[in-house]
């Protein structure tokens, strides 16, 4: 009986290339309090990582389908992907 189901390891293998495996969560995830200028020059010192890294892309994919509501993933902030799905909304696209 063949399966169209995938490994799960498959679905995460990405994760293993990633520039910030291993990093300092706090680079990519900002504190409670954060706000301003701090809060640009860390997201900016994380996309900085994103850009270097080699699976960029589908980390982005998997914030946006997944709906992960914080930190920068894949070069995008959490109010650049809460953007990018009101305006696939907007548009009238489903989900």
């Amino acid at each position: 009986m063949k399966t169209r189901t995938k490994p799960l390891l498959e679905m995460w293998e990405w994760q293993a290339y990633a520039a910030c495996r291993g990093m300092d969560s706090s680079v990519f995830f900002s504190p409670n309090d954060e706000r301003g200028l701090a809060r640009r020059r860390r997201e900016e010192a994380a996309r900085a990582i994103c850009r270097t890294c080699p699976v960029s892309s589908p980390c982005a994919l998997f914030a946006k389908a997944s709906r992960e509501p914080y930190g920068v993933w894949g070069g995008y902030t959490e109010a650049e992907r809460h953007e990018a799905i009101a305006r696939h909304h907007a548009a009238g696209n489903p989900a």
